[in-house]
């Protein structure tokens, strides 16, 4: 059987690629599995310095594999039951608190908890023939993977909500008119572009870019005099790193700095 979940690394760049085209990349137990691990793996690994998430075939993900879920019920098995808790809730929160950038390659249709995780990660580069569908509705549920939370800071609360409710397919180009999409892309060129883009930013200061998406986050739930203060911390560490002294001396002597990382 094939593996669910792809990881190649290449030029500081860890692209995750999700493995079920015959499902359209459902997310069954296995591959939810795999993707937990997977994101703890890259996130932990000094040598990935940005991350790309994709999928195969015509899909990019389109949520939870129905077909097994209803399964595992009707058998009594309690795991449907657990799943946001074991395995949603951990990588919406391992794309988002990633410590380096994460780009979706959104090569298809994203449905579900599909389109739950590309709205998680820090870019979207976008098919032109992709769709976004946040289904939980169609199929009796509430919103799961982070999207209560990440969906209304990207393009606000009335409009999210519009999106959950009504849980109508847009066209990549109607979400790139909301302001969910970082780039559109023909469809052969969606891989090659996030990849790119993940190498540029590889070469860069992932330490600050860290402290960056750190402040981002941590303001979301606090107010001015706290981001302030968090700020300053996060501003000591970046100002205390090899990677500010090596940009600051490059500056001043008009070359190119060499960020490390630390």
């Amino acid at each position: 059987m094939a593996d669910v979940l792809l990881i190649d690394r290449a030029d500081g760049v860890a692209t995750l690629t999700l493995n079920r085209p015959e499902s359209m990349n459902s997310l069954s137990m296995e591959l939810k599995t795999a993707l937990v691990d997977g994101l703890a793996e890259v996130s932990a690994d000094a040598s990935v310095r940005a991350v790309v998430l994709t999928g195969t075939g015509r899909g990019f993900c389109v949520g939870q594999d129905l077909a097994e879920h209803i399964g595992l019920l009707e058998s009594g098995d309690p795991a449907p039951l657990r799943t946001v808790r074991d395995h949603y809730n951990p990588i919406a929160l391992a794309l988002t608190q990633m410590p380096k950038p994460v780009i979706a390659a959104v090569n298809g249709t994203a449905a579900g908890a599909g389109a739950s995780f590309a709205f998680a990660c820090d870019f979207r580069i976008v098919s032109t023939e992709a769709k976004f569908l946040l289904a939980f509705a169609n199929v009796g549920l509430g919103l799961d993977s982070g999207v209560s939370w990440t969906l209304p800071r990207l393009i606000g609360a009335g409009r999210a909500l519009e999106l959950a409710l009504l849980a109508e397919p847009i066209t990549a180009q109607l979400a790139h008119g909301y302001g969910l999409v970082t780039q559109l892309s023909p469809p052969d060129e969606v891989l090659s572009t996030a990849q790119a883009l993940a190498r540029r930013l590889a070469t860069g200061p992932t330490l600050a870019y860290a402290a960056i998406k750190q402040a981002m986050h941590f303001s979301a739930g606090h107010d001015l005099a706290d981001s302030l203060e968090n700020e300053a911390v996060q501003q000591a560490v970046a100002g205390d790193s090899q990677d500010h002294r090596a940009a600051v001396a490059a500056f001043v002597k008009k070359e190119k700095p060499v960020f490390l990382g630390h």
